[in-house]
């Protein structure tokens, strides 16, 4: 269901039915919903409970991680350091000359954006990406069919 509210604190149906006398609990709906979290996080564990996936995952949330820092938003900041410590935002904020050493990586480490600070916008292309990689690799589970019925209202 979405509404809207509007002056006066008249409410508008945009989509859905609405029960007089039922409590609801909104969510700001310009910012990552409920409903997106709860599918990502349901995409993941299919997708790694699948065995599909390229990646090296010692566990879930190993293979959670690793979804977010290749398909998703990466790294809130990376460190790295020989003496001294150094701070960057992103990796393309590395110097071009630190990031070709052959061992930087050796030196860095990174605090991975967290899923609650993604933007609706960020959760909905991390989403697409994910979908998009599950069905190149195969993934057909009754499950994640599933998952993908029940994602319809969550683009708008």
């Amino acid at each position: 269901m979405r509404v809207r509210i509007e002056a006066n604190w008249k409410v508008t149906v945009l989509e859905g039915d609405v029960e007089i006398g039922k409590v609801y609990y909104l969510e700001d709906a310009s910012c990552g919903t409920t409903a997106q979290n709860k599918a990502f996080h349901a995409l993941v564990a299919e997708y790694y409970k699948s065995g599909c996936g390229s990646y090296e995952a010692k566990s879930y949330d190993y293979f959670r991680d690793s979804i977010k820092r290749s398909l998703g938003e990466g790294f809130e900041c990376i460190l790295w350091s020989k003496t001294p410590i150094y701070r960057a935002n992103s990796f393309k904020d590395v110097p071009e000359h630190i990031r070709k050493r052959k061992n930087f990586v050796d030196y860095m480490i990174g605090k991975l954006k967290s899923w609650t600070d993604y933007s609706k916008k960020q959760r909905r292309e991390t989403m697409d990406k994910l979908i998009s990689e599950m069905h190149q690799t195969g993934v057909q589970t009754k499950k994640f069919h599933e998952i993908l019925d029940g994602m319809g209202d969550l683009w708008h």
